[in-house]
């Protein structure tokens, strides 16, 4: 029988009561709850539960990038406020960003930030190309702001800086800016008792871009075009994911990033060390050559992280997973919850 599978963006919908959407992390990292969902069970825990899911010679794998200050205020030349929006890091002065004003800054207009300035270079839909008139990762930490996403509504605080950061986070890997948040429920003393158990950490780098906040336009799957983002994956966790396997072991996944990053790095069916640009689109039907098992939070309707994971675990069993998830008043997003995900080997159940 030919798995047949969702084509239309309507099918990854669902109704979230609002209260669930969490507005702050839970009081400790490793205290939020973990769902864990397999091809045969639904089981309620806390996130400290990966400590048992996880066995000796699996590897675990994180996206080691650090969240930069996206978020800066300008003011045009006319007056008008302009918000920046940090989407990449192109050198140590030029930017692509989204621009946010009451009416959009023309090409070669000049937006002031205190004492420097950004050129607008360029613009190709909704991004902008700018050029500060000072390296932009200082002033980033000087003026900018932590980049909370949209349904997050309070203001930065001081602990955003702390928790809206892993704490894996490589202090020479910055550039994204959203945060890959299954990451976010990690502290150091589980991470310890993980390697203590014999589960080897390995790393890629995955810079998240604002697009992971980008509606889904399209009303066809196929139609959507991914934003791109820069990874890598080095060669000591190529070689480390495959002693694993060779062990008997897994590829556990921290978040849809590190699941993007390795299985961009085997689009030819052999994981291979590589660092570029990717666009990679996981829908239903992909077929997975890396990731065995996957961490994750909840995510937003009809977005493409839904699409990835239903493509992962199975659309059918992820809509029965996230209406288990709101019933049992999961907290989602960002700072919600987290899920434990088993691939889904049957694709007649897509």
């Amino acid at each position: 029988m030919i798995a047949s599978f969702p084509r239309l963006v309507e099918e990854f919908d669902y109704c979230l009561p609002e209260e669930l959407i969490a507005q702050y992390p839970a009081s400790e990292r490793t205290e939020s709850r973990l769902l864990r969902l397999s091809s045969t069970e639904m089981v309620d825990g806390v996130f400290s539960d990966v400590l048992n899911l996880l066995q000796p010679h699996d590897c675990l794998v994180v996206n080691d990038t650090r969240v930069i200050k996206a978020r800066l205020f300008a003011t045009k030349l006319t007056g008008g406020q302009v918000e920046i929006m940090l989407d990449r890091l192109l050198n140590a002065r030029e930017v692509l960003a989204m621009l946010r004003a009451s009416k959009a800054p023309k090409i070669g207009s000049v937006l002031q930030l205190q004492e420097h300035t950004a050129q607008v270079l360029d613009r190709h839909s909704d991004q902008y190309r700018l050029r500060f008139s000072t390296d932009v990762l200082p002033l980033l930490e000087t003026q900018g702001t932590v980049p909370l996403p949209p349904y997050i509504r309070h203001v930065p605080q001081e602990q955003d800086l702390q928790r809206y950061q892993t704490v894996y986070a490589a202090a020479d890997k910055p550039g994204a800016v959203a945060a890959p948040t299954a990451g976010l429920h990690f502290d150091e003393a589980l991470l310890a008792a993980i390697k203590a158990k014999g589960v080897k950490l390995a790393q890629v780098t995955l810079h998240v871009g604002a697009g992971t906040f980008a509606p889904v336009r399209a009303t066809e799957i196929s139609k959507h075009i991914m934003h791109s983002e820069w990874f890598s994956v080095p060669l000591a966790t190529v070689e480390a994911i495959k002693a694993a396997k060779a062990a008997g072991g897994r590829c556990v996944a921290v978040g849809t990033t590190s699941v993007r990053a390795l299985e961009s790095a085997a689009l030819g069916g052999d994981l291979q060390a590589v660092s570029g640009d990717t666009s990679i689109f996981i829908t239903p039907g992909f077929q997975f050559n890396v990731v065995d098992a996957l961490i994750t939070n909840f995510h937003l309707p009809k977005s493409t992280l839904l699409m990835l994971v239903s493509a992962f675990a199975g659309s059918e069993p992820i809509r029965q997973a996230y209406a288990h998830a709101i019933a049992q008043r999961y907290r989602f997003f960002s700072y919600g919850d987290a899920m434990w995900l088993d691939k889904n080997q049957d694709n007649s159940r897509a």
